[in-house]
């Protein structure tokens, strides 16, 4: 895999733009893929982030193994994060992000006040990787079109405030990633849910992890969704032929269409239709 690099001139200036505007925040969100608790989380935000109080958001509940996921939910809080499971297209648990934060910084407001300082806006900066779901989870929070949202990595060019409450105002934040993914597991997974745009790196290859990945962590899944009965037997290319037979996914003569196998398959991942996963394994 060749080291991969995604990193369009507007995240510069918006890495620059945290960079200043942090500062004036009570709270930060830092918007995390569920399925990705681990490739998801930009070290370079972190690195910005400091000691600021955090709120993790876990979103694309729906998408995620759960067992996985709680384990790295437990990693993080051990790591002294706050967190909560959301899921910004359904709302689960989205009204408890202002209470949460509320609680989070209880503290604060009760040192401001003893000082005869009236605690009158609580101000956060929601953060996170592309096409993680900012612009959706900020429209839900309001309850209307407040952003523009888009399937697709790098919709949210600017930043932008955004009144969710009286005393609670957000700063919208466009989807940064890093200059290099030292990690090429991680790049991979980024490529495998989308969060890199399906350019970035062969397509070939990134199926080929995909596979995998899954015949390592959830070969049943495989097995029941593509009728497939020796898949510890088989190469993923023979597992691409085994769901081209499944789909008729042939082109003229009875080849594989392998172009548009490599669809269904990284839709099946992305839509949920092999299930719940997760492309993080604990690290235990």
């Amino acid at each position: 895999m060749k080291q991969v690099q995604w990193f369009p001139g507007h995240m510069f200036k918006s890495l620059r733009e945290i960079r200043e505007k942090i500062k004036l925040m009570d709270i930060i969100y830092l918007l995390i893929d569920a399925r990705l608790p681990f490739s998801s989380m930009n070290p370079e935000i972190l690195k910005i982030i400091g000691d600021k109080p955090t709120l993790l958001l876990f979103n694309k509940l729906d998408l995620a193994d759960r067992k996985m996921l709680d384990y790295w939910v437990d990693y993080y809080e051990k790591k002294g994060f706050y967190t909560l499971l959301i899921n910004s297209n359904s709302g689960f648990n989205v009204n408890k992000i202002y209470s949460r934060s509320k609680q989070i910084l209880e503290e604060k407001i009760l040192r401001a006040e003893k000082k005869g300082v009236t605690f009158k806006i609580m101000r956060g900066m929601i953060l996170g990787i592309p096409n993680v779901g900012k612009s959706t989870l900020i429209n839900k929070m309001v309850n209307k079109k407040a952003t523009v949202t888009g399937n697709r990595p790098g919709v949210t060019k600017s930043q932008q405030w955004i009144k969710i409450h009286p005393d609670f105002e957000l700063l919208d934040t466009p989807g940064v990633l890093w200059p290099k993914f030292d990690d090429k597991n991680v790049g991979y997974a980024l490529a495998v849910t989308g969060a890199i745009k399906d350019d970035t790196l062969p397509i070939e290859e990134v199926v080929v992890y995909a596979l995998e990945y899954l015949k390592k962590y959830y070969p049943k899944r495989l097995i029941e969704k593509y009728q497939i009965s020796n898949i510890n037997d088989i190469t993923p290319h023979e597992i691409l032929d085994k769901i081209a037979e499944q789909r008729g996914a042939f082109i003229k003569g009875g080849t594989t269409d392998y172009e548009r196998v490599y669809t269904i398959l990284l839709t099946d991942i992305r839509s949920k239709g092999l299930g719940p996963l997760s492309f993080d394994a604990s690290q235990s």
